[in-house]
């Protein structure tokens, strides 16, 4: 995922911390033959103020990690992903937030195609390793 998408844009110094962190409140994985081809998470994280007020008197939990093995793209995977991160949230009376970095084309094309809607851009507070600051946009889940 980092080499052929930059996902996570920095690589982690522990990549099982990074892919388990204790934010996580629940989490779910794909597999395919027996072997793990994607995962998607929720949990605690710090939104934007601007988010929040973009959707008020809704309760939110962050995906906080998404993906899918690329050997594994084009196969429902992702949608199913989504799905489950949806349906985690609204388990616990929230509604499901992810935010995307805008070079993100294909990740923001199946979350626009699965329903979800964008409700806010701005400026992220982490650089891109080309050292721009990123922007990402937040989509909140059907």
């Amino acid at each position: 995922m980092h080499e052929t998408d930059g996902y996570p844009a920095v690589w982690p110094e522990s990549p099982a911390g990074w892919l388990t962190p204790a934010k996580m409140v629940d989490a779910r994985i794909a597999e395919a033959d027996g072997v793990v081809v994607g995962q998607v998470g929720i949990g605690e994280s710090m939104l934007p103020a601007a988010v929040r007020d973009d959707v008020p008197d809704v309760a939110l939990i962050s995906v906080i990690r998404l993906f899918v093995a690329p050997s594994s793209r084009k196969r429902g995977v992702g949608r199913r992903l989504l799905d489950a991160a949806a349906e985690m949230a609204e388990q616990r009376g929230c509604r499901a937030v992810l935010d995307v970095e805008i070079g993100g084309v294909a990740a923001i094309s199946l979350y626009e195609r699965a329903g979800w809607k964008r409700v806010h851009s701005g400026l992220a507070n982490w650089t891109m390793p080309d050292g721009r600051v990123a922007f990402l946009h937040y989509y909140l889940s059907p």
